[in-house]
């Protein structure tokens, strides 16, 4: 039976409707209004073998601040749902990825208890109408949403596309070898036995 899930979330600044399938084949179907989030969503299913879709009404008028971080909270709400009581996962995922000039690393533990480690130094404060300093607001909501422990550094980097681009690609590797199904795992990965 396919991981997945259905989420809904409608405020007085967004209206987002998303669907993700762990066990996908890298399929996506972006609406967020935001080009650029847009490419880097379709990015992280294809690298990461997820379904996705995303289709978000927002405040564009104000900015981009609110679609972004929304639809970081529905889709760290999606991943938890959908990686269910974590049974038989690998629990952690790390990826290098490199990128021309840029080389990102992201490491995750899907523990219950979240976190978000950056360091991503980008160079230009936009990438056609993104604001830059966005990477950081959605990858906090979706760690916090989430409940994962995330850190995301770059090692190397002097585009910002790229910097960006390989942060969200180090991002879906590294999601997608910490929800694949380890057969060496009886139950769930923790001593305590409950994550």
């Amino acid at each position: 039976m396919a991981r997945s899930a259905v989420i809904d979330r409608k405020t007085l600044e967004t209206d987002i409707h998303l669907e993700l399938n762990l066990d996908g084949t890298g399929k996506a179907d972006i609406e967020t209004g935001i080009g650029f989030l847009d490419h880097m969503l379709n990015s992280f299913a294809k690298h990461g073998f997820f379904d996705l879709v995303c289709k978000c009404h927002g405040d564009l008028y104000v900015d981009g601040h609110h679609t972004t971080e929304d639809i970081g909270i529905v889709l760290g709400q999606a991943i938890g749902e959908a990686v269910g009581d974590k049974k038989g996962i690998h629990r952690y995922g790390q990826y290098v990825l490199p990128m021309d000039e840029a080389l990102v690393v992201c490491a995750l533990d899907l523990c219950g208890r979240p976190y978000l480690g950056y360091d991503l130094r980008l160079p230009f404060e936009m990438v056609g109408s993104f604001s830059s300093e966005l990477v950081k607001e959605f990858f906090y909501a979706v760690s916090y949403s989430a409940m994962m422990n995330l850190h995301i550094r770059e090692l190397a980097g002097e585009n910002t596309h790229h910097i960006i681009e390989a942060s969200f690609k180090a991002f879906a590797r590294a999601l997608r070898e910490a929800v694949d199904i380890d057969p060496h795992v009886n139950g769930v990965l923790s001593a305590k036995g409950k994550l």
